[in-house]
């Protein structure tokens, strides 16, 4: 694994070797392994180790980056010719900043922190040596946990068991130095019946949070609860929709909270910011610093991210910004109308075409959280949902996406999971589906297929519009 000081010995070759006018270096990459298995038994196992330096340099406000796994003097001398020659081919971008030093990436002027890092803030540890100690047997362990309850049921079991252990980093000649290292644990099952399937999927930095067999056993009773589906008719139901789901589908709108989506006139915000937009049951944070988030305390750019409220009560608070995008902002016709305008550490990395994103999405715990459980004891006749997937957006502004159920769909009746059905398309706008809300659980951490992880909970949601039965 690169180490924090390997990684600085090489900023300082790239740096003697560019006549650029700013350099800035992101480090990124790590070991990976992953055990694949289907048909109830092990079909792969691969591993790999890999880094990349990738070299940003700035000519004049002419900036370009380009990237190579090598740190040989060689390839480090090609690496900075190809970002420099970019560079000076490119026109003069007059919103570029200068790159930011330590003080401003820290976002204040205490003296009491070191010149040249970024400020240390209170993120959980990420890094874990049982995580990363994990060797293929451990994950050949687990994998045989999962195929025994797929046996032991008569069903077919698919997925992979996958551990890693990855560090990120950025150096640049203004003295900003940041780095973060983190492990990761995952685990994804299938369990297939003739006409059903059940599925689970969880994954942690701490090994020791992920449970092969306990996962096994919900996708097996999944798979067995839901044989011989019955047809029921499309049509507007009460829903019960299950984190992993909430995830897929909510996911789809945290790119509009972007500035540059904004000024780009692409978000379903514009001209919504400040106001009461969803259920008062509905807060939302961006928060790196949350116990259960994963991923680094810093930027593209170095700017350390800040623990932010992007929806309160159902309204609308603000939306995150890269330094570039700010200054954008404050030049623009929206300026009295997105709210706080200021770099909160969202960046990507430079030059890009996305600007920023929140990616440490956290949802607040309700005053009265409910289990799954308790929601179907309050239902009398509803849909539970485990998970959705091949979502597509139909219309951006009022964020209706369409996609359809899987891996486990029943039918509440009086309370109760009566019997699997037959699963379903849906057209649903989501401002409305936070708008109706009727109960939460406490938010978890949870994996999907089709948006990135966050804390989320279980919701009971009415009138979820389900346009179309499958044929499976």
């Amino acid at each position: 694994m690169l180490t924090q000081d390997q990684a600085a010995n090489i900023f300082d070759r790239i740096k003697k070797l560019s006549a650029a006018d700013e350099v800035e270096v992101l480090f990124s990459g790590g070991q990976f392994a992953l055990t694949r298995f289907a048909n109830n038994i092990i079909h792969q196992n691969v591993a790999e180790e890999n880094h990349t330096v990738s070299v940003r340099t700035v000519f004049a406000g002419r900036t370009a980056r380009a990237s190579t796994n090598k740190f040989d003097e060689d390839s480090l001398r090609r690496v900075v010719e190809s970002s420099e020659s970019l560079a000076r081919l490119q026109h003069p971008d007059p919103d570029l900043l200068p790159m930011p030093d330590a003080l401003e990436a820290r976002g204040n002027s205490d003296p009491s922190v070191g010149e040249g890092s970024v400020r240390s803030i209170q993120v959980p540890s990420r890094h874990f040596a049982e995580t990363a100690a994990i060797t293929p047997q451990l994950r050949a362990d687990g994998v045989k946990k999962i195929v025994e309850v797929a046996q032991k049921h008569k069903l077919t079991t698919a997925g992979i068991f996958s551990s890693s252990e990855s560090v990120e980093g950025i150096f640049n000649s203004r003295g900003l130095s940041a780095w973060h290292a983190q492990t990761l644990a995952e685990i994804s099952i299938t369990m297939l019946a003739a006409d059903s399937s059940g599925w689970q999927k969880a994954n942690s930095p701490d090994v020791a949070n992920i449970d092969p067999l306990g996962l096994a056993e919900i996708a097996a009773k999944k798979a067995i609860d839901s044989m011989h589906p019955a047809e029921i008719p499309a049509g507007k139901y009460t829903v019960i929709l299950e984190p992993a789901a909430v995830l897929d589908i909510v996911g789809f709108m945290f790119w509009d909270y972007s500035g540059m989506a904004i000024l780009d006139q692409r978000s379903f915000l514009t001209g919504r910011i400040g106001s009461q937009l969803f259920g008062k049951n509905i807060t939302v944070w961006d928060d790196v610093t949350h116990p259960l988030q994963t991923g680094s305390p810093f930027d593209g750019e170095g700017v350390r991210r800040r623990r932010l409220p992007l929806v309160e009560d159902g309204v609308v608070k603000r939306v995150v910004y890269a330094r570039g995008t700010s200054g954008r902002m404050k030049q623009s016709e929206y300026k009295d109308k997105v709210g706080p305008i200021e770099a909160t550490g969202h960046g990507f990395a430079l030059p890009n075409e996305m600007g920023e994103m929140p990616c440490n999405i956290v949802f607040a715990a309700p005053q009265n959280p409910q289990t799954v459980a308790q929601m179907i004891a309050s239902t009398e006749r509803g849909v539970l949902v485990t998970r959705l997937w091949y979502i597509r957006e139909v219309d951006p502004y009022e964020k209706i996406l369409t996609g359809m159920t899987r891996d486990g769909t029943f039918l509440v009746e009086n309370g109760r999971v009566r019997q699997g059905v037959r699963n379903f398309r849906f057209n649903q706008s989501l401002i409305h589906m936070l708008s109706n809300v009727e109960a939460m659980s406490a938010p978890v951490r949870c994996s999907g297929e089709e948006s990135f992880d966050m804390v989320a909970p279980a919701m009971k949601v009415r009138d979820f519009c389900f346009t179309e039965v499958t044929k499976f």
